[in-house]
């Protein structure tokens, strides 16, 4: 009984994570959610979810990758925020907004969803890919809604990954409506 209940619990938090509103393609909401992971430990009292190894989280256009994804609820019973952490690799996250756009994709050794502020944080080798645009720092933050981004580099890192100098990195292309004439 408590385990078909914090199996219920694991399924609605993971259903509130992916029901994307307005970053997502509207029939992805109505899109059965899949998940898969090595291990799945939850605490109803906690409030939370954590899937480690290989996990895959996928509705409709959305997709996450890590090695290990924390669900954390609110005392409202929503999802609250939603950690996704690497191992070797980097979190990655996709999601087509609309039908006429391209995916947005993004990588993090950290990749951090808030809920209520509907905001992603790439953290730690951080790339984010808004086509045709794309920005490369230590930290990359993208507010989905308003489809704002705000990157800072890092010198501390020695990583190849990170951008060049600790500087952040972006390659800005224009609309091809733009004529060359003007």
């Amino acid at each position: 009984m408590i385990t078909r209940r914090l199996s219920t619990l694991a399924v609605i938090s993971a259903c509130s994570l992916m029901a994307a509103g307005a970053w997502a393609l509207p029939s992805d909401a109505r899109q059965p959610i899949h998940v898969s992971a090595d291990q799945l430990k939850l605490d109803d009292s906690a409030g939370t979810a954590i899937y480690t190894g290989n996990v895959d989280m996928t509705q409709g256009s959305m997709k996450l990758e890590a090695h290990r994804v924390d669900i954390k609820r609110g005392s409202n019973g929503e999802v609250s925020s939603v950690t996704a952490r690497g191992q070797g690799t980097r979190a990655y996250l996709e999601q087509k907004p609309n039908q006429q756009d391209a995916k947005i994709q993004g990588w993090g050794d950290t990749v951090i969803y808030h809920a209520a502020s509907r905001r992603v944080e790439l953290i730690g080798n951080a790339k984010l890919i808004q086509a045709p645009d794309t920005f490369n720092g230590a930290y990359v933050e993208y507010f989905l809604d308003k489809r704002q981004v705000n990157a800072r580099g890092s010198r501390s890192s020695a990583n190849q990954n990170q951008a060049k100098d600790g500087r952040v990195e972006m390659t800005l292309t224009p609309n091809s409506s733009v004529s060359n004439d003007q």
